[in-house]
């Protein structure tokens, strides 16, 4: 055990970052172990974002994450697995109200109006206080 105080806590800072990223490395592993058992789309996208997380945390060189999500989709390709590119979906469009039978009298925008150039106004110069 280190004597001088910065270097036990520099000691006690690297205890608690070294558990953090066991834990980042172990959920990826996970995701990955997941997706080789039963690959679907959905264990694809949870093990190519448990990489992603990992690089964002600096487990992980992002060179590295970026060739374990090609070999996944390698193998993801070769199950037959189908990405699904759009999964978000669209919010519901809102029904707008109807427009009303009046033709569209006013211009789309006005035109800006120019701005007239402010006249410098000098202060009027005080008399000098007597002494």
């Amino acid at each position: 055990m280190p004597i001088i105080k910065s270097a036990i806590k520099r000691a006690k800072q690297t205890i608690k970052r070294r558990e953090r990223n066991i834990v980042t490395k172990r959920s990826f592993r996970d995701a990955i172990k997941e997706f080789t058992a039963t690959p679907t789309a959905a264990t694809l996208s949870a093990a190519q974002s448990a990489l992603d997380t990992a690089v964002k945390k600096n487990v992980l060189e992002k060179r590295t994450a970026s060739r374990r999500k090609a070999q996944l989709s390698k193998v993801a390709k070769a199950a037959g697995v189908k990405l699904a590119t759009g999964t978000k979906k669209a919010a519901p469009a809102k029904s707008a109200p109807k427009a009303t039978a009046k033709p569209a009298t006013k211009a789309a925008a006005k035109p800006a109006a120019a701005k007239k150039p402010v006249a410098k106004t000098t202060a009027a110069k005080k008399p000098a206080a007597k002494k």
